[in-house]
């Protein structure tokens, strides 16, 4: 006599979330009503619509899930989490001097009035502005003084990310020591990639990052890619944001930039160079030949006056396959609203409403990032067995409602304010609109006291166009 084989126990879990509208981001970008997500540990158990998920697991702790959009975390691709936090909105954006002149008197002088103390909080500030914001991994820009303290900081935090110490190596003054000052700069980045490795369950981790533009010698570009290739990680920098960059490599070695680093052999799909406004044709097929990864930092760009509007090849990139990423640039962390900005910039410029439609810009700030940072097999998508690394988007709010189309409107409409919830590695590390693991008040009122002190060591002048009594 036949009898039905009886169904299989539910599999017991850490937290299950129904109901909810899930962007999975999958290879076949599916997009799940009703979805459901069950987190066993740091990874994902199960990902599918509800009425499948509720039958296969049972969970200690059961969320509601239906006011909620559910993405993968967002990954800024290229955020200064030292000296512009705890300065933002300080330096006017209408300073008479030219790019040169505002990076010594306005830039340098605050990124250098940082003790190690400022660094470790700006980091924190950074990271609770990420998170709350839907940013769960970032790629830090490489100008950080106190590697260490930055590394202890954020570890409490609870985000993911890739940092490094500030490296350049190349002398600009004929009295100073090359040599020495290359050596140096290696030694800088193999013992910071040494002492906080990138194993595959650590969240914060060491990347070789370069200051670029003209400041790193080929010897320590060379040793960069050396270390980045050895030991499975990347090599980040900035380039050609102006012409300034263009201008030296070819005056100093007959080369553009984008051509002298394919020259000297270090470019590769675990190379990102970030801005990249002033490059021409062929820079951008040996970026597509070589497989190295492109980031936009549109705000920053514009801000700036890069001429990004005008002469960035950000479409003939994509169109030629280069992986491109999104970044924020630091003092204003919200990667959601960098978004709709270079869907916009680009369908204006070349007034052309099919560049860089919202699915393509949401995989610029998720997948795209996740790749760029070797994390592409962990991050970047919803998946059974990827880590638990999401973000619960609250559509009862007036941006969301009515929702019709998340993928749109997470794009066009909604941004970081609406983040209700994250987690990293299956830790609620934003829960109601707060840090679960940072005491956010604490750290405003250290800010505050910190940014004066940094500000008047820096001697950078206090400048508005209003008076302020």
């Amino acid at each position: 006599m036949m009898t039905n084989a009886p169904h299989p126990a539910p599999k017991r879990v850490t937290t299950l979330i129904t109901g909810a509208v899930i962007v999975t981001m999958d290879a076949q970008r599916r997009i799940i009503s009703d979805g459901a997500l069950a987190i066993l540990g740091d990874r994902i158990a199960g990902i599918g619509k509800s009425q499948d998920i509720e039958s296969r697991f049972e969970a200690t702790e059961v969320i509601d899930g239906s006011r909620f959009v559910i993405t993968p975390g967002f990954v800024d691709a290229h955020i200064h989490i030292t000296g512009d936090p705890l300065t933002r909105g300080y330096v006017p954006d209408d300073i008479d001097a030219t790019h040169a002149e505002k990076f010594a008197h306005w830039v340098m002088p605050r990124f250098l009035a940082h003790t190690a103390d400022d660094e470790r909080l700006s980091a924190q500030l950074a990271a609770l502005q990420m998170l709350r914001s839907g940013t769960t991994c970032f790629l830090e820009a490489g100008t950080i003084l106190h590697l260490d303290a930055v590394v202890d900081g954020l570890g409490k935090s609870g985000i993911r990310g890739r940092v490094g110490a500030w490296v350049e190596g190349r002398v600009h003054d004929p009295g100073q020591d090359q040599t020495k000052s290359t050596d140096d700069a290696i030694r800088v980045l193999e013992d910071e990639v040494t002492r906080f490795p990138a194993d595959r369950d650590t969240r914060i981790a060491a990347w070789p990052i370069l200051v670029g533009h003209a400041t790193n010698t080929d010897e320590v570009w060379r040793a960069a890619k050396r270390l980045a290739d050895q030991k499975g990680i990347g090599v980040s920098a900035h380039m050609s944001p102006y012409e300034s960059d263009p201008n030296w490599y070819l005056e100093n070695v007959r080369r553009r930039p984008v051509e002298h680093l394919a020259h000297i052999g270090v470019l590769g799909d675990n190379v990102s160079l970030t801005h990249l406004a002033h490059v021409n044709g062929r820079e951008v097929d040996v970026l597509a030949e070589t497989g190295t990864n492109a980031i936009l930092c549109p705000l920053s760009a514009l801000r700036g006056a890069f001429g990004i509007s005008v002469v960035g090849r950000f479409p003939e990139m994509s169109a030629a396959g280069v992986n491109i990423a999104l970044g924020t640039d630091g003092d204003q962390p919200d990667l959601m609203k960098k978004m709709s900005l270079v869907s916009a910039l680009f369908k204006d410029s070349r007034q052309e409403t099919r560049i860089f439609p919202a699915h393509e810009v949401l995989t610029m700030a998720i997948s795209a990032g996740a790749k760029l940072m070797n994390l592409q097999h962990e991050i970047g998508s919803l998946e059974a067995g990827k880590k638990a690394d999401f973000v619960l988007h609250d559509t009862d709010r007036p941006e969301w409602r009515p929702l019709l189309n998340a993928l749109h409107q997470l794009v066009w409409s909604a941004d970081g304010r609406g983040v209700h919830s994250v987690w990293v590695d299956g830790v609620r590390v934003v829960d109601n609109y707060h840090a679960t693991l940072l005491d956010e008040k604490d750290l405003y009122r250290k800010a505050q006291v910190a940014s004066k002190e940094i500000l008047r060591r820096s001697g950078v002048p206090a400048r508005c166009a209003w008076p302020i009594t």
